[in-house]
């Protein structure tokens, strides 16, 4: 191939028909789900638990925080809690939905199942989402005080069931291959 200037480049093992250096070291390729360049991640699941985690553990600092009338703190983990919610549901979007939705495609009891999860979790960052963008002032604007507890007790409530619900029921059903 050339490069930018024009000068030819050396053709990449994979491209000459060679190992390349991820097969060379041992690791293990995965097939990508049809029609897409999505594939397999084998530490997916544990990430996404992780994630879960941490949004449970950030959302326990927001009620401390809260509790304590420390609203400058509250504003500051609410935005960490939008960056890591946001990092989040799009590793979901992208690496688990994309890829279920075409691997279990020919499974209509699962694909059906994974466009309602896929749905509900649409509606609920919306929501949460809302939550945020109305909430992010709480550190300078202290009237907002009174209604967040309310609203922030129902977000962590559903916040609690839908991570339940993924890890039971949504994330089994990501495997290597069917």
């Amino acid at each position: 191939m050339f490069n930018f200037f024009g000068k030819k480049e050396a053709e990449s093992p994979a491209k000459a028909g060679g190992e390349t250096a991820q097969e060379k070291q041992g690791e293990t390729q995965y097939k990508n789900a049809p029609g897409t360049e999505i594939h397999y991640h084998p530490d997916l699941i544990e990430n996404l638990k992780s994630d879960h985690k941490r949004l449970l553990g950030r959302y326990g600092d927001i009620k401390s925080h809260f509790e304590a009338a420390d609203y400058e703190q509250v504003a500051g983990q609410l935005e960490q809690f939008k960056m890591d919610l946001q990092g989040h549901l799009l590793t979901e979007n992208i690496k688990l939905y994309i890829y279920l939705d075409h691997m279990l495609a020919n499974d209509e009891m699962n694909a059906t199942l994974i466009k309602e999860f896929r749905r509900e979790m649409d509606g609920i960052a919306r929501v949460a989402l809302k939550f945020l963008s109305k909430y992010e002032a709480i550190g300078v604007d202290k009237d907002l005080a009174p209604s967040f507890a309310k609203d922030f007790a129902e977000i962590g409530k559903v916040l609690v069931e839908r991570i339940k619900r993924e890890e039971e029921v949504l994330y089994p059903l990501y495997v290597s291959s069917y």
